[in-house]
């Protein structure tokens, strides 16, 4: 099998690769390394520097390799940043995608893997959040993964394009041999924010303090990424089974990937505090626009449909592996 990896030079497409390889498939990777960090990228796996809104190189990548799935990583993914500098998000995530779309559709790629998120939500009306629930995104990052879908739906429905839209939750942890972790540039995350500021003694600053929630922070579903690259294989053994054209009625697949258990920022605090044995200090600010208050998956689609089964991610978990890597790059 030959797999086309977007944004495999970040922190989940690298884990993804490693995982692919590990099964002895073929894999190509491409990522403009505007984000990405090159040396995340196994070196067993080809690597080609581009950009998915580059319709000449993303073009020539699918027409030199005959693909057997595409799996797209490539995206931006800060709420924050989307709601300063929307133009990014709508480029790069929708139009960029589009490109990548329609070049696997020319190509006739078998399976198409969209790494979505469950920001396209909003703030949910029913938690936890099933797959059905009314999409209505709080910020453009959302908007910019909901109109993904919407594009994957239509090249379904007309080409028949078989693909899975994978609505992650938060991804989280490092691996557990701790040779591999998260690494953002800009970093937004809350857990490798929050050890840096242990790992440097300094502040760590929390956004918001009154949401609608028991302890008024901010409540998430986390997802350890081994766990999480483990439903992309999951994902593409369904994809790799289905004929050509998808089953009547079904307009690609819809996954929610996480746990359905929610923590809120200040028991990821706490948690960052046992495992370091550091008091961290913290200061409150003002919440970040766009945030939700709560959200959390109901897993059970993934689980019945594909046996998913996330055996890394308990939050104690989660943050130990964070904590190991982290302590190891210091």
């Amino acid at each position: 099998m030959n797999i086309l990896v977007t944004g495999g030079a970040g922190y989940i497409g690298s884990f993804m690769i490693k995982c692919l390889l590990e099964r002895d498939v073929s894999v190509v990777v491409f990522d403009s390394l505007d984000r990405g960090i090159k040396e995340a990228i196994d070196e067993k796996a080809k690597f080609i520097q581009g950009n998915i809104l580059d319709q000449e190189i993303v073009e020539q990548v699918l027409a030199e390799n005959q693909f057997d799935a595409v799996i797209h990583f490539a995206g931006y993914i800060s709420m924050a940043e989307s709601m300063k500098n929307p133009g990014i998000y709508f480029r790069n995530n929708t139009l960029g995608s589009l490109n990548l779309i329609e070049q696997a559709v020319k190509y006739k790629v078998k399976s198409f893997i969209f790494s979505s998120t469950a920001g396209i939500y909003g703030n949910p009306t029913k938690i936890p959040i099933p797959e059905d629930h009314m999409a209505n995104p709080t910020n453009p990052y959302g908007e910019s993964k909901l109109m993904v879908e919407k594009i994957l739906s239509w090249y379904g429905k007309i080409y028949g394009l078989n693909f899975a839209c994978l609505r992650y939750f938060n991804a989280a942890g490092a691996s557990l041999d701790s040779n591999m972790g998260e690494s953002h540039d800009p970093e937004t995350h809350i857990i490798p924010l929050a050890i840096k500021a242990v790992l440097d003694n300094s502040e760590f600053t929390l956004y918001g303090d009154d949401y609608n929630t028991s302890d008024r922070t901010c409540i998430r579903d986390y997802i350890h990424v081994v766990d999480l690259v483990e439903s992309h294989v999951l994902a593409l053994e369904r994809l790799q089974k289905e004929s050509r054209r998808l089953p009547a009625g079904r307009q690609g697949y819809f996954y929610n990937v996480g746990t359905g258990l929610g923590h809120s920022n200040k028991e990821i605090i706490d948690m960052i505090k046992k495992v370091s044995g550091v008091n961290l200090k913290v200061r409150i600010s003002s919440r970040r626009p766009g945030d939700a208050d709560v959200l959390i998956a109901d897993p059970s689609r993934i689980k019945n449909e594909l046996s998913f089964d996330p055996k890394h991610s308990d939050l104690e978990t989660i943050v130990k592996t964070a904590w190991e890597w982290h302590k190891k790059q210091s």
